[in-house]
This record gives C-alpha cells, sequence and structure tokens, in this order.
C-alpha cells in the first residue's frame, strides 16, 4: 500500500455506519496545511467526520491518517492533534487555568513546562486576566476562548475545531479568526465545521461541503464565494433605528427583500452581494448614528446556498 503524504490529512475510502444510519460514506480526502472548513447543516456528516479525525470513533471500513499520526494510536496520536468540542463540559469549580493545566498534566508534562505552555495559550486567545476566575461565571465566548486555550496548549500539529466562533462578539471574532491565521502560517492543519458560508468565506482556504454523509464538493473558497455573489443571503440585523436603516438599504441595488421585525427593532435583508452590502452598511451607520445591537446571517438563507450549491453539483455529469 502506497504511504500516504506526511502533511497531508489522508481519508481512503471511510465510511462510517451507525448499525443501518449513514454518518459518512465512501470519502477520499487529501486535505493540505492550512485552513480547511466542513460546510453542511445538521445530519449532513461534519460531526462524523470530525469525530473520525480525532479517533473518537473508529471508521466502519477505510483507513485514516493525519499526518503520519493514526487515530488507533491515541497514546501517541494526541500528542499531535488538538480538539474544541461546540459542547460546554467542565469540572465543577474549575478555573480557566486550572483547566488547561489539568489537560496539560494528562499529557504527562512536569509542572513547569505544564504553566508555560497554559500561560502562552491563554496569552494568544486573550484570557489572561480571566483565567484565575471559575469558568462558571464565563460568558459564552469566554468559555469558548478557554476550549481552544486547552486545544492549542499543547502546541498541537493538526488542530480540529467544531464552531470555534459561536458565542463571540464581533471584536473577538476578528482576533480569533487572525489567530488562527498565524497557526496557519505556521504550517498548522486547522480545520473547522461551520454552517455559516460567510464567515466560512472570511476564515478558509479550502471548503469541503457535505451532505447526507457524502462530500459533494471539495476545492478554493473562491468558488462557493462566486455562488454566494449569485444566490441571495439574509443578514439578520438589530439596531436601535431598524425604519432608517431598511430605508437606507432599499437604495442598493443588490438588495433584493427587506422585512421588518415586529417590534421595529430588526430587520431582514436579503442582498445578492453580502461584500457590497457590509461595506455599505458601515457607511449607512456612520451616516445615521445607528447603534447596532447584533448582525448575523440568518440560518435559514445559508442553508438556501448550501442546497443551491449541492443540488449544482448533484447536476453535474
Amino acid at each position: 500500500m502506497e504511504r500516504p503524504g506526511t502533511n497531508l490529512v489522508v481519508f481512503k475510502n471511510v465510511s462510517k455506519f451507525y448499525g443501518d444510519v449513514l454518518g459518512v460514506n465512501r470519502v477520499d480526502l487529501s486535505i493540505p496545511a492550512g485552513i480547511t472548513s466542513l460546510v453542511g447543516p445538521n445530519g449532513s456528516g461534519k460531526t462524523t467526520l470530525m469525530n473520525l479525525m480525532t479517533g473518537l470513533i473508529r471508521p466502519t471500513q477505510g483507513e485514516i491518517r493525519m499526518l503520519n499520526y493514526r487515530p488507533d494510536r491515541p497514546e501517541n496520536f494526541f500528542h499531535h492533534v488538538g480538539y474544541c468540542t461546540q459542547f460546554d463540559s467542565f469540572p465543577a469549580g474549575v478555573t480557566g487555568r486550572k483547566f488547561i493545566l489539568g489537560y496539560l498534566r494528562v499529557f504527562g508534562y512536569e509542572p513547569a513546562a505544564a504553566r508555560r505552555l497554559a500561560d502562552e495559550a491563554l496569552l494568544k486567545v486573550n484570557m489572561a486576566d480571566a483565567a484565575d476566575r471559575r469558568i462558571a461565571a464565563y460568558s459564552k465566548g469566554m468559555r469558548q476562548r478557554i476550549k481552544l486555550a486547552q486545544a492549542i496548549a499543547h502546541r498541537p500539529d493538526i488542530l480540529i475545531l467544531d464552531e470555534p466562533l459561536n458565542g463571540l462578539d464581533p471584536m473577538a471574532r476578528a482576533e480569533i479568526i487572525g489567530l488562527f491565521r498565524q497557526l496557519s502560517d505556521e504550517g498548522q492543519h486547522i480545520i473547522i465545521s461551520s454552517h455559516i458560508l460567510h464567515e466560512v468565506d472570511l476564515i478558509s482556504d479550502r471548503v469541503l461541503i457535505l451532505n447526507q454523509g457524502y462530500v459533494m464538493a471539495d476545492g478554493d473558497i473562491r468558488s462557493v464565494r462566486t455562488e454566494m455573489n449569485t444566490h441571495p443571503l439574509q443578514i439578520l440585523i438589530r439596531c436601535d433605528k431598524a425604519t432608517l436603516l431598511a430605508s437606507s438599504a432599499l437604495q442598493c441595488d443588490h438588495v433584493v427583500e427587506i422585512k421588518m421585525h415586529e417590534d421595529r427593532q430588526g430587520v431582514l435583508i436579503s442582498t445578492r452581494d453580502a461584500e457590497a452590502f457590509y461595506g455599505i452598511l458601515n457607511k449607512i451607520v456612520l451616516e445615521h448614528d445607528i447603534n447596532v445591537e447584533s448582525l448575523t446571517a440568518a440560518d435559514e438563507d445559508v442553508f438556501a446556498v448550501y442546497r443551491y450549491l449541492v443540488s449544482e453539483e448533484g447536476d453535474s455529469p
């Protein structure tokens, strides 16, 4: 059997079934260094693929190599892979620093080395000031950061992140995306799951689109971006002058639909050019002194883009 390249994450004809239920089927992948995003709604196979990558489950058939490490050899494997799950689970009463230190001690690091690595990770995610507070008192965004700090503390070669930007405010998202870029530039493999295509566009070098356990598309993020610009994206904005924002947005040619919330404090805008809209939105907000409470891509339309991409792949000869 040919030996996979040592700088690739390789899946060879990998399938996973849960009884009669399909997890993923006949996956063949070679993922290089950089940032790769797994895209798809719940049930598409993202979590199964990540669990296979981390060795939490074994494939029904096929072979997996993460660089030159095998998930079925955990004693060596987990020294090279970092995993940040989307679920929160922390020991009662533990502080952020102790959470990371305990993890490093399990890996066999001596106390001094563990403290040094923990401090380094806390600085990278901007959590040094809150490190000695109990995690139970953290916000959702802070819990996301401390999980990420734990995942990177042992300096893994591969970082696997399940919805890592959930709960982060815009400034924190920008900081964490910058950290991902830094780690990628250092040669690390970063594999991220997401269902927000606009975020994937900002983060990724490469995208894998999954549908019902199959990889439907695999390639450069620019190909997904092209489709996003021809298919409407819904953007939900909560603000104090929603009516004024809506009337200003109507002047944009690429805005195809606007819906006001019943409380008049929010507006749902459909646009065929998300990048152009975000640029104009900043000008509107500054010009009219609008206080924006939140801005998110609405899931329903993200899934519409996803279904559009999947149907295009399915129609290909």
